[in-house]
């Protein structure tokens, strides 16, 4: 498949599928979206972002976000769970473009053998959790890790642990089949419900010293994060746009027969504000991260982003709860589905509160 010439095409005739099994899954509670996993996997969209010289397509960020943006408006889960693994992607292809970093084997497994990564950095950031005590070759990881969005479908593990007496983190990838990873269904959440983003948990496990791809400071703020900040965030944050934009279209089709009264103008008319809002600041935030350079800069612009566009999509959820009424609040119509699944735009780092105080550091020239 030609995924930048049809990427598009690919997700139009997957999206029904999606939609329509997105209200059973959320029905059902905690159930993971495997069967959409299935048809990503067979359509190639695995590797959509590798570059075209090791066997992907090579999409850049602003089509990697229309991407699953696009894929958000048939199934919200599928989306934000597939970001996880976009992120890394993206990530990587940068690191090789850029710093000709030594991704290159990992980028052409995911083109070749299809497989999909698990990250935990969301739930890690900058401090890290677990530990990681020095063994020979190696490291022996004890660590439990909340957030794995997707883990049922993941054939690699990148995550970090922390070298207790060193004060050190170390960050590695292994196979999901290593001996003592496993997976521990915690996953019953208000919205995302089908992301299946359970706690991967390691017991005793041997990560060896080749799979160590990075070691850091715990608690500091390291070139990988300014690099997260401006690469991954808005990659997950285009899912959420998807999701407003997917609620601002039922609660339209849930009122067009209705007399358009002035309180029903001012309602469409506020959901519209909020919409264009989130749509803006995103693309604003894509534009300047498609050629900005990693650094606290970029990263306090990148987050200040970040709750402008989360601000947006909750704003027009809450719009278009009111523009449908009574009615968006039967599960029937879809509304309160989309409604919930957007309230994950509030976790994501950096929140809201910690964004102020990153952005205040740095509009200071304080360390951040």
């Amino acid at each position: 498949m030609n995924a930048r010439a049809d990427w598009r095409a690919t997700l139009a005739s997957l999206a029904p599928a999606f939609a329509e099994r997105a209200a059973q899954l959320d029905e059902s509670g905690d159930e993971f979206v495997a069967e959409n996993y299935r048809e990503l996997k067979e359509s190639g969209l695995y590797a959509a972002g590798v570059p075209r010289e090791l066997g992907g397509e090579g999409l850049e960020l602003e089509e990697l976000c229309d991407m699953l943006r696009t894929m958000a408006r048939a199934c919200s889960s599928t989306a934000l769970a597939f970001s996880m693994h976009t992120h890394q992607i993206a990530v990587n292809a940068w690191r090789l473009k850029h710093q000709k970093a030594p991704v290159t084997p990992l980028l052409e497994k995911v083109a070749r053998d299809k497989v999909l990564i698990l990250t935990t950095g969301g739930g890690d950031w900058l401090d890290s959790s677990g530990d990681a005590v020095p063994a020979e070759g190696g490291f022996r990881v004890n660590a439990r890790k909340p957030f794995s969005s997707g883990a049922p479908a993941r054939n690699i593990l990148s995550t970090s642990a922390v070298i207790r007496d060193k004060g050190g983190v170390i960050h590695f990838s292994i196979p999901m089949s290593t001996p003592g990873v496993s997976i521990k269904p915690t996953w019953r959440t208000m919205g995302m419900r089908n992301t299946a983003s359970h706690d991967v948990v390691l017991e005793n496990v041997l990560v060896p010293e080749g799979a160590v791809a990075a070691r850091r400071p715990q608690g500091k703020w390291h070139p990988l994060f300014h690099l997260i900040s401006m690469l991954s965030l808005p990659l997950v944050y285009a899912v959420y746009v998807g999701v407003a934009e997917g609620a601002r279209e039922r609660a339209l089709a849930i009122v067009r027969k209705r007399r358009p009264d002035e309180h029903l103008l001012q309602a469409v008319g506020e959901m519209e504000n909020q919409i264009e809002s989130a749509r803006i600041a995103h693309a604003s935030w894509v534009a300047f991260c498609k050629d900005a350079q990693p650094g606290p800069a970029t990263t306090s612009k990148s987050v200040i982003h970040r709750t402008l566009t989360a601000r947006g999509v909750l704003g027009t959820v809450d719009a278009a709860m009111d523009v449908a009424g009574g009615a968006a609040f039967f599960r029937s119509n879809g509304l309160e589905r989309l409604f919930r699944d957007a309230q994950g735009a509030r976790y994501h780092p950096l929140q809201e509160g910690l964004q102020k105080a990153l952005s205040a550091r740095h509009a200071l020239g304080l360390e951040i």
